[in-house]
């Protein structure tokens, strides 16, 4: 099958052609990121107008790239959730109108399937069974997998997610949207051990996560030394470097105990957040030591893509699964509410 991958769900228009024997075809990605940063943060409102003004022409973009046409596409995979709802229709409504047009099948997958998926597309794919460290701006979870549609939670944040404190903590150090990578190099400029802040609920046993803690000693720590005239550069660097080190010190505790409660020797790494080099060199180690591996994407598909979309769509698509006749779109989605690849969907994955 030939599936054109169409991925809404938030701030970038993503658009992908995937082929399941040939693999992946081609890409292409608009990012709004420097329109929303304006705002220090994402505007629901603002995302779904440039999906509108932006889908079209990136799927004819990748079209061109493939050297194929719309006649050539066998099955369309869209974004139906969690995301911001409108984002979501204007993709869900762009793949039912194309495959009503070419009379393809259509399918609203899982935006977290995705990226969990993601690795899958790169040259050495990890074998099921695996546990997924699942860390974005809107999550962060720890997910057993035993195979497509059959996950088991494991862990998530109780508040906030990782990528979300990543972005207030920039805010509090005078960083633009998104944080994350403006954080990570900050901290590159960084004193080890001048700040040592918490690693939020490794005192005790457990998979979940909380980031509002760390968060609040975070603009406590800046606002003693705002206060204490002691707000420089190098400063905001320490603090910056101390952030990056608790979040990542966490999430590569809770792996560890991660692996050792699912007893597997395989850990995939996707998401946003994955991309950061600190935290992809720390879980390196950790598994080092555990006698497990570690896969995560290329750092392009770590983010939010059209090729996670295609892909997953795919596996689904060939398994015979399909939406019907109704745009899904499901701003609030637990994966682990989704059906396996036997199961028969013939009116959409969301219950």
């Amino acid at each position: 099958m030939l599936i054109l991958g169409i991925e809404t769900s938030c701030d970038e228009t993503g658009v992908a052609l995937y082929d399941s024997e040939r693999g992946l075809l081609a890409d292409a990605l608009f990012s709004q990121t420097d329109m929303h940063a304006d705002y220090g943060g994402v505007v629901p409102e603002l995302a779904s107008r440039d999906h509108v003004r932006k889908l079209l022409p990136l799927c004819d973009e990748v079209l061109d790239r493939a050297g194929c046409t719309r006649s050539d596409i066998t099955g369309i995979a869209y974004t139906a959730g969690p995301g911001l709802v409108g984002a979501l229709m204007v993709g869900g409504s762009v793949a039912h109108a194309l495959g009503l047009a070419l009379d393809i099948p259509v399918l609203g997958v899982h935006h977290m399937e995705g990226h969990l998926l993601a690795p899958m597309l790169e040259d050495n794919p990890p074998g099921f069974p695996f546990v997924a460290l699942l860390v974005s701006g809107g999550h962060t979870q720890l997910v057993k997998v035993s195979g497509i549609g059959e996950y088991e939670l494991l862990g998530e944040s109780v508040d906030d997610a990782a990528g979300e404190a990543f972005d207030k903590a920039a805010k509090m150090l005078g960083l633009d949207y998104p944080g994350g990578p403006r954080v990570a190099a900050l901290a590159e400029q960084g004193r080890e051990g001048v700040y040592r802040f918490p690693r939020p609920m490794t005192d005790r046993p457990g998979l979940e996560f909380s980031f509002s803690g760390l968060k609040t000693y975070t603009l406590n720590t800046v606002t003693a030394e705002q206060a204490a005239g002691n707000w420089t550069e190098q400063t905001r660097a320490d603090i910056a470097l101390a952030f990056e080190s608790a979040v990542v010190d966490t999430l590569v505790i809770k792996c560890r105990r991660a692996l050792e409660a699912a007893d597997c020797d395989r850990l995939v790494m996707a998401g946003g957040v994955s991309a950061n080099r600190r935290l992809r060199a720390a879980l390196e180690t950790m598994a080092g030591k555990q006698g497990a591996s570690v896969f995560y994407a290329r750092p392009e598909f770590c983010t939010d893509n059209g090729a996670m979309i295609a892909y997953a769509g795919c596996q689904r698509l060939l398994a015979g699964q399909r939406d019907g006749d109704r745009i899904v779109a499901k701003p609030r989605w637990p994966m682990d509410t989704l059906p396996g690849l036997a199961d028969e969907c013939l009116d959409g994955l969301a219950p």
